[in-house]
C-alpha cells in the first residue's frame, strides 16, 4: 500500500503524522492532500533513516540538492561533504546524479545513511548499469533499472515521460535557441532519434507505473524539454511537453502512485509567475519542481542568485519544491563551496516565499531575529540566521569599539540610541 493508497482509504500513516507534525498542520490536512494528489510525501519503505517530508499545496517550500559522482570527476568523499552540508543547512532532498561507471554502492550507502528524501534519474545510471552504449538499450533495459533503483530504497525518480514522439515532432519543427538542455532528455532525444522509436519510458509507462507502486517510490515527471535560455521559455516545446505531463499525472494518480511535476528552467522574471499557473491548471494542483528558474543567461559564476530571484519568484507564485543552483552551474561539478553558497542562496528563496505565502510559522524564525536585533543579541541572532558561523564569522573580523554595535555606525547605532533612551539613559556619541 502507497501512501496514496493509505489516504484514500482514510489511514493517517506514521510518515503523515510525522509531516503534520513538522508543517503544523492537522492530521486529516496531510491526508486529503495526499489522497487528491496536491501533496507528496516521497517515502520509499526501504529507506530506513528517512525522516519524512512532505510536498506540496500549503506546505513549507522544499529544497533539493543535487550531487554525485561525474566522468571527469569522481571524487567520493567530497560528495560525502556535499551531504554533510546539506543536512547542516536544512536541505530536504539530495538527487545522486552520480553518472559514471557503476553508481551503485555509492546510492545505496547514501540512502542508508541520510534522512534526508533521496532522488536519482534512472537514464543516467541505463549504460553503467547494463554495460551497453546508449543506442543498444532496450526498452526492458531502462526499466530494470528504474526496478534497481526503486529496490535500493530511492523515494523518488526523474522519468522523462512525457518527451514523446509527438513532442519531438513538435521540437522539431518549431526549433529553439537552446534546443535540449536536459541532460536527460538529450540522452533520450538521442535514442528517439537514432532508433525511430517511441521514448520506452513513455511506451511502457504504465509498467514503470506498476515498479513505482510496488516500492512506493513517488515519480518526479522530468522536464525534458525545459527552456535553457530566456528565449525559449515558455515556447511550444514545453508547453507541448507539459500537456503530456498533465495527462500522466492522472495515470499516475489512477495506479495510486504519487507524483511530482518538473519545471523550467531559464525564463524571465515576468513570465514565472503564468508560467506557474499554467503547470499547476494543467496538471491538475500536482506538486511543482522547478530548477530555478534562472531570470537572466549573463551570470556564470553567480546563478545561484539569478536562481534565487526566480526561485523566490516561482514560490510564491506556487511552486513546492525548489532544486538549487550553485556558482557553478553551466560551468563545472560544483565543489564543497559552491554546494554551501548554493544551498543557502535557495534556502533564502524557499523562506521568503513561504511568508510571501503565509505559510504557517513561517514568519516567527523572523520575528525572533528581529527581537534580538532591537536588543542587539548577537548570540540570539546567530541562533536565528540561517548560517550563524558565517555571521559571526563576518562580526569578528572588524571588532566594534563599543560592544552592543558593530563597525557599520558604532556609537551611531540606531538599535542603541533608542534603546538608551527608552532605558532612560544619555546617548554619548563621543
Amino acid at each position: 500500500m502507497t501512501q496514496m493508497d493509505a489516504a484514500r482509504a482514510g489511514i493517517v500513516t506514521s510518515q503523515m503524522k510525522a509531516v503534520a507534525a513538522t508543517e503544523g498542520r492537522p492530521e486529516d490536512y496531510i491526508r486529503e492532500g495526499v489522497a487528491l494528489g496536491t501533496i507528496a510525501i516521497p517515502a520509499n519503505p526501504a529507506h530506513t533513516s528517512l525522516a519524512p517530508v512532505g510536498v506540496g499545496a500549503g506546505l513549507r517550500t522544499k529544497v533539493n540538492v543535487n550531487l554525485g559522482i561525474s566522468g571527469d570527476i569522481q571524487n567520493a568523499p567530497e560528495e560525502w561533504e556535499k551531504v554533510a552540508l546539506a543536512e547542516r543547512f536544512g536541505a530536504d532532498a539530495i538527487m545522486d546524479l552520480s553518472n559514471s561507471g557503476k553508481t551503485r554502492g555509492f546510492r545505496r550507502s547514501l540512502i542508508e545513511k541520510t534522512p534526508l528524501m533521496v532522488g536519482t534519474v534512472p537514464i543516467y545510471d541505463a549504460i553503467g548499469y547494463c554495460d551497453k552504449p546508449l543506442v543498444e538499450l532496450e526498452a526492458e533495459d531502462f526499466l530494470k533499472v528504474v526496478e534497481a533503483h526503486a529496490e535500493d530504497g530511492v523515494d523518488f525518480m526523474t522519468i522523462h515521460a512525457g518527451f514523446n514522439r509527438a513532442v519531438l515532432k513538435n521540437l522539431l519543427e518549431t526549433k529553439r535557441l537552446t534546443n535540449v538542455v536536459s541532460r536527460g532528455g538529450s540522452l533520450l532525444f538521442a535514442w528517439m532519434m537514432a532508433r525511430d522509436e517511441e521514448n520506452p519510458f513513455y511506451e511502457h509507462f504504465d509498467e514503470v507505473l506498476e515498479i513505482l507502486h510496488e516500492h512506493d517510490v513517488t515519480i518526479s515527471l522530468g522536464d525534458a524539454l525545459r527552456a535553457g535560455s530566456t528565449y525559449d521559455a515558455t515556447d511550444a516545446s514545453e508547453v507541448s511537453e507539459l500537456v503530456e505531463l498533465g495527462k500522466l499525472t492522472t495515470r499516475a494518480w489512477d495506479a495510486g502512485v504519487q507524483i511530482v511535476v518538473e519545471g523550467p528552467g531559464h525564463m524571465a522574471l515576468d513570465e514565472i509567475e503564468a508560467n506557474m499557473k499554467l503547470q499547476k491548471r494543467l496538471c491538475h494542483g500536482a506538486p511543482f519542481y522547478v530548477l530555478g528558474p534562472l531570470v537572466t543567461d549573463i551570470a556564470p559564476g553567480y546563478d545561484h542568485i539569478t536562481a534565487a530571484i526566480g526561485g523566490a519568484v516561482a514560490a510564491a507564485s506556487g511552486a513546492d519544491w525548489l532544486c538549487y543552483v550553485t556558482p557553478a552551474e553551466h560551468l563545472k561539478l560544483p565543489d564543497a563551496e559552491d554546494v554551501c553558497e548554493g544551498i543557502v542562496a535557495t534556502r533564502i528563496a524557499a523562506h521568503a516565499a513561504d511568508i510571501a505565502k503565509h505559510i504557517p510559522g513561517a514568519r516567527d524564525i523572523d520575528n525572533r531575529m528581529s527581537d534580538a536585533r532591537r536588543r542587539v543579541a548577537w548570540d540570539e541572532m546567530f541562533e536565528c540566521a540561517l548560517d550563524g558561523e558565517r555571521a559571526k564569522e563576518i562580526l569578528n573580523e572588524a571588532p566594534p569599539q563599543e560592544d552592543g554595535t558593530c563597525t557599520m555606525c558604532g556609537k551611531m547605532c540606531a538599535a542603541r540610541t533608542v534603546n538608551r533612551i527608552m532605558a532612560g539613559l544619555t546617548v554619548d556619541l563621543d
